[in-house]
């Protein structure tokens, strides 16, 4: 069963935990993006009203309802990226974190402008129910479109501690590539994705509830 939509928020809510979250990660420079799937389209402004700046949407049909009515905000794509979708995604968001086929590839050289970032998704576990390029496959990636960072979801944990290796892996692949940007960290586990060296955290219902 999907989660429902989230509604009834308000901005003192979302202020007070958008301020925890912040004290929770202690590195000012680190990035909080609002994930917005299950967040209704009327909630949006009370997202604004309290200080969130910058959100992300996963299908590119809400992506573009969304974007629409509320351009205050900076909009990022972090769901699966088709390649049929990339030319009304790319128009839209400043960055997208969730490239990882050959297909999505050929689009964006011919749709992304020149300063729209592009995240690599790594699928750092193997797992067969992600998206993702395999850890190897990274470099030849690299070569075929400018990426400015790498995206990771690793294996489901029951305890954040269990996700530092993972995230402490694609840091230092980051850092061999060169590569500044590194999206990794959701309402689970977004303190130790900071502390090892995100720079933008994804944050769901962590922020809603």
């Amino acid at each position: 069963m999907a989660p429902e939509l989230v509604t009834g928020l308000t901005a003192d809510r979302v202020r007070a935990n958008l301020a925890e979250i912040r004290d929770e990660i202690a590195r000012p420079e680190v990035e909080i993006l609002a994930a917005v799937k299950y967040v209704a389209l009327e909630e949006l402004g009370t997202l604004h009203e309290a200080g969130v700046t910058v959100v992300g949407e996963n299908r590119a049909q809400e992506l573009e309802r969304k974007a629409a009515e509320h351009p205050e905000f900076a909009w990022d794509f972090i769901g699966q990226l088709q390649s049929r979708k990339v030319k009304v995604i790319a128009p839209l968001v400043r960055r997208i974190h969730s490239v990882s086929s050959d297909s999505a590839v050929e689009q964006l050289a011919k749709h992304a402008r020149d300063d729209l970032e592009l995240f690599l998704q790594v699928n750092i576990a193997g797992e067969d129910a992600k998206a993702g390029v395999a850890p190897d496959e990274v470099a030849g990636y690299l070569d075929k479109l400018r990426f400015s960072g790498l995206t990771v979801m690793p294996p489901a944990a029951d305890e954040p501690e269990n996700s530092r290796r993972w995230f402490a892996a694609e840091r230092e692949r980051a850092d061999r590539h060169e590569l500044p940007g590194l999206s990794m960290g959701t309402s689970q586990d977004y303190a130790v994705a900071a502390q090892e060296g995100a720079t933008v955290v994804r944050i769901g219902n962590r922020l809603y509830r």
